[in-house]
């Protein structure tokens, strides 16, 4: 936990308790790590519904919990549709239910109970794929993804340590029966790790070493970014062009990737192969596409905007963030106003927009208040009628959030 938590420890930590025998032993430990330190717990098992035993599983993570005093809540989820990944799915929607249920509960970091062995499967996994200094630098042990902080202090635990420890304090778990199915890539990996002998703490050393790696790469990436880039009023991410192409090949991806990811509020930046292709597209001088953004050169620069199409159909009532970034406010909030994109008909009714000094697709794509189909504000265009459209992290994020923390 001091790894996790370099600075002050906060008051109040959340658990993610799925019941298994990883996040039980997980709840035990920090239970008594807290204790001592006059720090809060909260624990919430994610239902996901998708097999017979979930309720019942969790039922015994929330028993668990009352046998140590601490608060527990089942969140629910039935967004599966039957189509796309599954896996995928239900991780994301897992994230998003916990960060969701932490901000409620005014917790400052979610703790989340991968062993070791998580560890040393993730990197194997990442291997095979083909993955790079990043995906072999493993889990970190903190990271802030979904608007929330995340914690993985059982990293350099085995699970059968863990096991040993709970059954020697009396407590169970559950199984879930998916862990032995070979129909899933990453247990038919555990099963080869284990009949070639391959060893998790080995494998996780590498990870640890290729974190310092990413560290450097990390820092260079943003040392580069306050040199050559800065963020314009309407979101845009501006590069340099001349020093940007100067770039070594894995400084310049990294930071274009970075900058997609920022300017769509995504949470992974795009895959290395796509990158590499704008990457070459943006040396010959051409302009692309990628991840929800517009890239192109504009006057020495090149410019990394929200891509129109991405927002046209996103709404959110006003209070809302709207895109993952706008904060938009106004002197009152009308009955039945929402924000969505300006879009070409908003701008249509703005004939003076380049007095703004914005770019044309930048400005479609920005923010408007609207109410039963008419416009009340577009903040950007200079039309604001007492609104505010700011990003909500400021741009002083796009620098710092390069770095893992």
């Amino acid at each position: 936990m001091r790894q996790c938590l370099p600075g002050e420890i906060p008051g109040r930590i959340g658990v993610a308790l799925s019941g298994g025998s990883d996040s039980t032993a997980l709840l035990v430990l920090l239970h008594d790590w807290a204790a001592a330190r006059n720090v809060a717990l909260a624990a919430a098992t994610v239902d996901h519904g998708l097999r017979p035993d979930s309720a019942s599983e969790a039922r015994l993570a929330a028993g668990t919990c009352a046998r140590l005093g601490i608060p527990h809540q089942t969140l629910h989820w039935r967004g599966w549709q039957g189509q796309g990944n599954l896996q995928a799915a239900a991780r994301a929607a897992r994230f998003a239910l916990l960060a969701d249920w932490a901000k409620g509960a005014n917790l400052s970091a979610i703790a989340l109970g991968h062993t070791q062995d998580d560890q040393a499967e993730t990197v194997l996994m990442r291997l095979l794929r083909g993955s790079g200094v990043d995906g072999l630098s493993g889990m970190a042990m903190r990271n802030a993804m979904a608007g929330a902080i995340w914690l993985r202090p059982l990293l350099g635990l085995r699970r059968e340590d863990l096991r040993e420890m709970l059954r020697a304090r009396g407590f169970g778990w559950s199984d879930d029966p998916t862990n032995d199915d070979p129909a899933y890539d990453r247990v038919r990996l555990r099963q080869a790790m284990a009949a070639l002998g391959l060893d998790p703490e080995g494998l996780s050393a590498t990870a640890k070493r290729l974190q310092s790696a990413r560290q450097v790469l990390e820092l260079t990436a943003e040392q580069a970014a306050r040199r050559l880039a800065k963020v314009d009023p309407a979101g845009d991410v501006i590069l340099q062009a001349e020093g940007f192409r100067a770039l070594p090949a894995e400084t310049a991806l990294r930071l274009l990737g970075h900058s997609l990811a920022w300017v769509a509020s995504a949470p992974y930046r795009p895959r290395h192969t796509a990158l590499a292709r704008l990457h070459d597209q943006l040396l010959e001088g051409q302009r692309g596409a990628l991840a929800g953004c517009l890239v192109r050169p504009d006057r020495g620069a090149i410019r990394i905007s929200r891509e129109p199409a991405a927002v046209a159909e996103m709404v959110v009532p006003v209070g809302e963030i709207w895109d993952g970034r706008w904060r938009v406010c106004g002197p009152d909030q009308p009955p039945g106003a929402s924000i969505a994109t300006l879009g070409e008909a908003g701008l249509a009714q703005f004939p003076d927009w380049r007095e703004t000094g914005l770019m044309r697709g930048s400005l479609i794509a920005s923010p408007a208040v609207w109410r039963d189909g008419a416009l009340i504000a577009a903040p950007l265009t200079g039309r604001a009628n007492g609104w505010t459209a700011l990003l909500d992290r400021g741009a002083e994020h796009y620098f710092s959030s390069i770095l893992s923390h």
